[in-house]
């Protein structure tokens, strides 16, 4: 008989969110022997299709989460917009990792600096705004350029407007399109990277080495592992996101993305309680893949380990990039992933291909 907490093989995973985490989070599952029932609106998403089970519903129906919490024996996240509302009527049926506290700091932009300011973890200088007239007030305070960014539902660059010395604030204001927001100074970084820790319900954590990430419009374009870092500001980033897992009482991942500066300061800059774009290299490098990682993690099983194979380039296929499929299958070294959405359209996520080299190091 397994241990109290842990739940065995044959369990069900329910997962909310329907998109290309979720499948990847099934599909490693279903290797593990456990089955994942995902529940979102989506027509034919691309979870649904590897998935054990599919309930397409709002994430407001409460018949429909009465009906799911009844079939599952925990639930996780694949995104972190979920309503807060749907997680805390979850949570009150079954185990829900990350819980609603985790979700409801994760989802908003000024609760987030406001956590990482509070466990000692620098950010830019940021002030929160909820009107044009205390956008103008904290301007002069925050400098320019700046960034002002909803304070809620902003993902890939969406909710973001650029700030400068000749930019209209009423009009930066309308852009945003937000009744809240955050105002954040611009940090002039040398690199951004990202670490994503798995934490067990023991309070075991077991940390990915940092990467480093490029934006292309706010989208991850592309992903290095390793992040060319110093060892001390390698073990800098991995100990912020290593704290605030632990302080946030994390089950499951946390992935911190993070600004590192000419002199090696390292500075938070958002998080996700799921996995992350930036880790799937995971999948193809390193022994355990964020996503069976998630899963263990969440039924109560040890961590497994995350040491890489291999450094890695990891390049994600937006909009028609995904048509040079077979270019990258018949490329040395690469490995394609595919997320079967039913429409190629600009800027839109349509797959991944990571590249492997021989380690560095």
């Amino acid at each position: 008989m397994p241990e109290q907490g842990i739940l065995p093989p044959g369990s069900t995973i329910g997962v909310l969110g329907t998109g290309q985490l979720g499948r990847m989070i099934a599909v490693a599952a279903a290797q593990l022997g456990y089955k994942c029932h995902v529940f979102g609106p989506e027509d034919r998403p691309p979870a649904a299709q590897v998935a054990g089970a599919f309930t397409q519903a709002a994430f407001e129906d409460e018949d429909a989460l009465e009906a799911f919490a009844q079939v599952v024996n925990v639930v996780t996240l694949e995104f972190e917009n979920v309503p807060l509302s749907a997680v805390a009527y979850l949570a009150a049926r079954r185990p829900v990792h990350p819980g609603p506290r985790v979700l409801e700091i994760a989802q908003d932009r000024a609760l987030e600096k406001e956590f990482f300011n509070d466990i000692g973890v620098a950010t830019a200088p940021w002030a929160e705004v909820d009107s044009v007239e205390s956008l103008i007030g904290a301007a002069p305070h925050i400098g320019a350029p700046a960034i002002l960014k909803s304070a809620r539902l902003g993902y890939d660059g969406k909710g973001q407007v650029f700030i400068d010395g000749e930019t209209e604030l009423e009009e930066a204001w309308r852009e945003m399109g937000a009744d809240r927001g955050v105002l954040e100074g611009f940090v002039p970084f040398e690199r951004e990277v990202s670490v994503i820790v798995a934490r067990a319900m023991d309070g075991t954590v077991v940390p990915y080495l940092p990467v480093e990430n490029h934006h292309d419009a706010g989208i991850l374009r592309r992903t290095v592992v390793p992040a060319p870092l110093a060892e001390e500001t390698a073990v800098q980033a991995e100990d912020i996101a290593i704290r605030a897992a632990e302080e946030l009482d994390v089950v499951g991942l946390l992935a911190v993305e993070m600004f590192v500066t000419s002199d090696g300061a390292v500075l938070a800059n958002e998080m996700a309680p799921r996995p992350h774009n930036s880790g799937h290299w995971t999948l193809d490098a390193a022994p355990t893949s964020q996503f069976e990682q998630l899963a263990r993690a969440v039924c109560g099983l040890p961590l497994g380990l995350v040491d890489r194979y291999a450094d890695a380039e990891m390049i994600n296929l937006i909009g028609a990039d995904a048509e040079a499929w077979l270019q990258y299958l018949a490329e040395p070294g690469a490995h394609l992933h595919l997320y079967e959405k039913a429409e190629i359209r600009p800027g839109r996520k349509m797959g991944h291909v990571t590249r492997l080299t021989p380690r560095s190091d």
